[in-house]
C-alpha cells in the first residue's frame, strides 16, 4: 500500500496487471524520474507519460512535486497505471483531503483485471484448436 518514511518522502506502492511501481514523492519543483531516466525519456509515447501523470495534474500538483520512481515487470502501458496508483496513494498520504477528489477521477482504484490463464485442451485461455470437418 503507502506509507509515510522520513527524509519528508511519502512512499506509495502501485500494482497493474504484473507491474508493480514504487513511488516516492516529495516537495520540489516537478522533476519526474522512472527508473533514473526522465518520464518522457522512459515513455516512448505521449499516452504512457500523461497517464503517469494524471493523478498529479489532477490535484495541480506536477509542478510543485518531485516524483521518483521504480517499476518493475508488466509493459509499458501497465507500468504507466501502476505508478498512476502509486502517485495517487502516496499525494493521499501527503493530503488526505485530496482523497475525495482522486477517487472520483477513479485513480484510487486498483484495476484488478489480470491474463487468464491458458486450459488445457485449449489452444490458450478460450481459443480451441482449429476443427476440420474433414
Amino acid at each position: 500500500m503507502a506509507k509515510k518514511i522520513q527524509d519528508q518522502y511519502i512512499w506509495g506502492t502501485g500494482r497493474r496487471k504484473t507491474a508493480v511501481a514504487r513511488v516516492r514523492i516529495k516537495d520540489g519543483s516537478g522533476k519526474f524520474l522512472v527508473n533514473n531516466r526522465e518520464l518522457a525519456e522512459y515513455f516512448r509515447t505521449e499516452t504512457e507519460c500523461s497517464r503517469a501523470c494524471e493523478p498529479l495534474k489532477t490535484v495541480q500538483l506536477h509542478e510543485a512535486i518531485d516524483v521518483h520512481v521504480t517499476a518493475r515487470g508488466g509493459g509499458c502501458a501497465a507500468q504507466a497505471g501502476a505508478i498512476a496508483l502509486g502517485i495517487a496513494r502516496a499525494l493521499v498520504l501527503r493530503n488526505p483531503e485530496h482523497e475525495q477528489v482522486l477517487r472520483d477521477a477513479k485513480y484510487l482504484t486498483r484495476d484488478s483485471r489480470q491474463k487468464e490463464r491458458k486450459k488445457y485442451g485449449r489452444a490458450a485461455a478460450r481459443r480451441s484448436f482449429q476443427f476440420s470437418k474433414r
